[in-house]
């Protein structure tokens, strides 16, 4: 039976995929260092999965021990979703995040190499186009990052191409992320980082309802868009992880590089998000207006008709079950 490594297989979209590939009944084995993560998630998983969860402790720069894990599990093929990946952190520690997200990805690539395996899936961001030229955005659209964070993104892309070029019977896939939210239906499992630092919309607003903050910061009411706050495409974290078992069927059939962006082609402010999340959960969010971040942009939402026609993928769940989703999880977590 083939086994799938799962690079940050602990982390918000590694864990929820884990779930999705083990109803799927395929093989998987995790490597994490639990830099970003609570240890209690492996536990968590196991309940999710109703299995024992193989994984090791190991950084993905640490390449002689992924060659280990590779032949001991009889791997072949890889999710790589290991990385740092604040925006606004990679502003302010950009070698950190060249050193994690390139050379890490350098390591895993070597390893790969090494052992025979040429299927790999990688985790790539919306954030690549940058401040977008038009939108709904295609995978055609000229990159453009606009922090460090999306420039490690397309440094890995280019890495990936070439790799391509070289040898032959590579199969890779990097699927563009647009903004996953939401979590698991069992509420155990949910976007619960570790890093204060991680600044996305839905876990600021969770340390609202838990009352580690007192407002949620809102930054920038001044963009062009309706409301003033910027626009974004929101998409449940299950249909983002249900995207990675349907690029895996289509890296087991395809050799060559393929990019497809993941999201549900609608756009969606951050007061819209706002008010969703307070209507399925009776909450009311205090919010702070402040200066724009920097290396924000005001609108990206994706084209997915490419992941919908060739992956045979589509989005299921609105923005009420998202939010839904994460109040269970809030709720069913709150100490």
């Amino acid at each position: 039976m083939s086994c799938i490594l799962i690079t940050g297989g602990f982390g918000y979209i590694g864990s929820h995929t884990a779930t999705i590939l083990s109803e799927n009944n395929k093989k998987f084995v995790i490597v994490d260092n639990f830099s970003n993560c609570k240890r209690e998630i492996v536990d968590r998983l196991k309940m999710c999965t109703n299995d024992n969860v193989a994984h090791y402790e190991c950084d993905i720069r640490d390449t002689k021990s992924l060659v280990k894990i590779i032949k001991e599990n009889k791997v072949t093929s890889v999710i790589h979703f290991a990385a740092l990946k604040s925006v606004a952190d990679s502003i302010i520690n950009p070698l950190e995040y060249y050193e994690v997200n390139v050379n890490g990805t350098i390591s895993l690539l070597k390893a790969m190499k090494t052992t025979g395996v040429k299927k790999f899936l990688f985790s790539s961001t919306a954030a690549v186009y940058g401040e977008p030229d038009f939108c709904p955005i295609d995978e055609n659209h000229k990159l453009k990052p606009l922090n460090p964070y999306a420039q490690t993104k397309i440094i890995i892309e280019n890495i990936l191409k070439d790799i391509v070029k070289s040898e032959i019977n590579w199969s890779i896939v990097c699927l563009r992320y647009f903004n996953p939210i939401g979590s698991h239906k069992s509420g155990l499992i949910g976007d619960d980082p570790l890093m204060a630092k991680n600044s996305n919309l839905m876990p600021e607003i969770i340390k609202v309802v838990r009352g580690y903050k007192n407002h949620l910061d809102v930054f920038g009411d001044d963009y062009g868009t309706p409301d003033g706050t910027g626009i974004r495409d929101y998409i449940h974290i299950m249909d983002l992880s249900e995207a990675h078992v349907k690029a895996l069927d289509f890296i087991d059939k395809n050799n060559g590089i393929n990019f497809f962006n993941i999201g549900t082609g609608k756009g969606v402010s951050v007061l819209q998000l706002k008010t969703a999340f307070e209507k399925v959960s009776g909450f009311n969010l205090p919010i702070k207006i402040s200066k724009r971040r920097e290396g924000d942009c005001a609108i990206c939402y994706a084209n997915p008709k490419k992941a919908n026609e060739i992956l045979k993928w589509n989005s299921k769940y609105d923005l009420s079950q998202m939010c839904q989703s994460a109040w269970i999880f809030v709720e069913k977590n709150s100490k």
